[in-house]
């Protein structure tokens, strides 16, 4: 009668609020694979992490500078037999340390000749070997040794650090000429993980007298889960973004005014 009469229509569609999920069906299955992929990715890394590799901290500067006093490192779990030349191992010897792991360089294996030094190099089988892990300007050896026959099944290890290292030169007067039983072996170091120095280096002195061992797979491993969180962050950022990028797109409506 006297009051004014109002009508009111339903609000288009475009103004109104979703209560549903954002961004489209695609995207969002999209991103549910990704995230699903991600974690498949990133816990089968750390799981083949965990079946492959061993943690070691290495207490003394004997491998310096490859690997200096404090340094954590990653060991390969390999079989004694795999050892090769110039691999740097993780072993224990009653006669070297009660049940303590020692890190050292495997520079002869069984049936090989060792000796030091020639031309102020070690000789292995004749051969001189080139050295560049070892610090720059040190000898070969501080002392001379006269030529050790590794035993078959049997390996002879040094320290980088040759100054200071109690290795096979400190046992030459055991039973064993300082040598080791390749079943004493239990890792194969891989990498320096703290600090972050990265893979060991290929001790290619030793490839003219055999194969070299191959390295382990970390950097497979690193990428895995690498890439498996990245999936990860990425899947799981999608919902987020796509709302924000909703409500910037979205027109106003006369009630929004």
């Amino acid at each position: 009668m006297g009051g004014e009469s109002t009508t009111r229509t339903a609000p288009h569609s475009g103004g109104s609020t979703s209560s549903g999920p954002v961004g489209s069906r695609t995207g969002q299955r999209l991103s549910g694979a990704a995230v699903a992929l991600g974690l498949v990715l990133f816990l089968a890394g750390f799981g083949w992490a965990a079946l492959t590799y061993r943690p070691y901290t290495v207490p003394t500067s004997s491998m310096a500078p490859t690997i200096d006093a404090g340094d954590r490192v990653l060991a390969q779990v390999v079989d004694g037999d795999e050892v090769r030349r110039g691999d740097v191992v993780v072993f224990t010897d009653k006669t070297w340390a009660d049940n303590v792991p020692v890190v050292k360089r495997v520079v002869a294996v069984g049936g090989d000749t060792v000796s030091c030094c020639t031309d102020g190099r070690l000789t292995v089988n004749g051969r001189q070997i080139e050295e560049p892990y070892l610090p720059e300007g040190s000898p070969a050896e501080i002392k001379n040794f006269a030529a050790v026959e590794v035993p078959e099944g049997r390996l002879f290890l040094l320290g980088d650090e040759r100054q200071g290292s109690l290795d096979s030169t400190a046992h030459l007067t055991d039973a064993a000429a300082g040598t080791v039983a390749r079943g004493a072996v239990k890792a194969r170091v891989d990498a320096v993980v703290w600090p972050m120095e990265g893979m060991l280096e290929r001790p290619t002195g030793f490839e003219p007298l055999g194969a070299l061992s191959r390295p382990g797979p970390l950097s497979t491993i690193g990428w895995l889960i690498v890439v498996g969180a990245a999936l990860v962050l990425g899947g799981g950022a999608y919902g987020p973004i796509a709302q924000r990028v909703t409500r910037r797109s979205r027109p106003e409506s006369a009630g929004d005014r």
